[in-house]
């Protein structure tokens, strides 16, 4: 089942999980975001604790329980 998402670049909402750039609308779109992770403007604050993966979508489970990634 399809589910629209807002692109993490642009913003614009779409099937773009169906996509190769998923979740992004583009290829642009996904390589301006890596461009903030390498310009290091986009970090990981600290390690995940167990209660930041209670509310993950369905999309990520795996037999009830969290994939790990």
């Amino acid at each position: 089942m399809a589910r629209e998402v807002k692109c993490s670049g642009c913003g614009k909402k779409g099937l773009w999980l169906e996509l190769p750039s998923g979740p992004f609308c583009s290829r642009r779109c996904k390589l301006l975001d890596l461009g903030q992770w390498l310009d290091e403007e986009h970090r990981i604050s600290g390690p995940l604790a167990p209660e930041h993966l209670e509310d993950l979508p369905d999309e990520f489970q795996e037999e009830g329980e969290t994939r790990r990634f």
